[in-house]
């Protein structure tokens, strides 16, 4: 249907949409000191503007708003429809305590009383 339409037209509804894309999402990716907005997330990728972001690779930090929510590992990058995909090998969610190098029993005790 969007083959009748004009260049101009459909240029500008495709600004549009991403425009509102980026208005809708929260989600950014870090890499040093560049932020990009994300368009869209999934389980094993996530989308970026193509026009602003170079392509990546390696290790990118997301963020929801102020919140650091995911460590990704970014194995590929390609270009599709104006958007940079990005798919990940990993994603690993941060935590606000460190990770234990032990399994904690769910019954075990929170402290133990002296001798006396």
């Amino acid at each position: 249907m969007l083959e009748f339409l004009s260049k101009e037209i459909r240029e500008g509804l495709e600004a549009a949409r991403k425009r509102d894309l980026k208005r809708k999402s929260r989600l950014r990716v870090q890499v040093g000191g560049a932020v990009f907005p994300v368009l869209r997330f999934w389980d094993e990728g996530f989308a970026l503007d193509a026009a602003l972001t170079p392509h990546l690779r390696g290790l990118v930090d997301v963020y929801d708003g102020a919140n650091h929510i995911f460590q990704c590992l970014i194995i590929a990058s390609v270009e599709e429809n104006g958007e940079l995909v990005c798919e990940f090998k990993r994603s690993t969610a941060v935590l606000d305590r460190p990770a234990l190098d032990y399994w904690r029993d769910e019954n075990a005790p929170v402290g133990y009383l002296p001798r006396a």
